[in-house]
């Protein structure tokens, strides 16, 4: 008997600009305060299409949280937020 296995094949670059990510995280802000939370981030990743959003919201705070508050502010941080996921080029659809 025959196993047929459908293996992850990671895209070869990012679908999205970083002008597009950063409205995509932008647009999470969801209660206007100027900051993403981890569930805010969560579901912006999940739109990026993100394996494991979760983890990945987990991972960007630990990468863009500067002033170690648990939120990436949108006017300080979204930067290096925007950077971290463009490294993610293996892990987004």
């Amino acid at each position: 008997m025959v196993w047929e296995t459908k293996r992850y094949k990671a895209p070869s670059k990012v679908p999205y600009t970083k002008e597009q990510i950063r409205e995509v995280f932008k647009r999470h802000d969801k209660n206007g305060d100027g900051q993403l939370s981890k569930q805010e981030l969560d579901a912006a990743f999940d739109e990026l299409g993100a394996k494991w959003p979760p983890f990945r919201a987990w991972f960007a705070r630990r990468y863009a949280d500067d002033n170690g508050d648990g939120f990436i502010s949108i006017d300080k941080e979204l930067s290096k937020l925007v950077d971290y996921a463009l490294e993610l080029k293996y892990i987004l659809h």
